[in-house]
């Protein structure tokens, strides 16, 4: 079993949908919590993200921190969405990483596609 593990609930993305993915944290250690960090490959456009654990995100961010006290059971959900129209496919990168004392202990990292309309 992985000390981070993030699922994508898919990994064909459209413009404008709500990207699900939840992260479960095995790590045995001790932890502040975990950082995303997203990247659409050959584009200079960012990914946005909605809500962690069903709370509201209401400012634009570039990664997403989730403290462990925000996290039961070491787990949470987010949401994100892509607002620009591609011309062509692109390669998503997400990579969720375990925080500690700002150093990076593990990361699990997932590839999507984003598809045009």
């Amino acid at each position: 079993m992985k000390d981070i593990e993030m699922i994508l609930e898919k990994s064909d993305i459209k413009p404008h949908e709500i990207i699900k993915a939840k992260i479960r944290v095995n790590y045995p250690g001790r932890y502040d919590g975990v950082v995303v960090n997203s990247q659409i490959l050959d584009s200079n456009e960012l990914i946005v993200y909605r809500s962690y654990n069903s709370k509201a995100i209401t400012q634009n961010l570039s990664r997403l921190f989730i403290n462990k006290n925000d996290m039961p059971r070491n787990e949470v959900e987010f949401t994100a969405s892509i607002e620009f129209e591609p011309k062509e496919v692109h390669d998503v990168k997400f990579r969720a990483s375990i925080i500690q004392e700002h150093k990076e202990i593990e990361s699990d990292i997932l590839f999507a596609k984003l598809h045009p309309q």
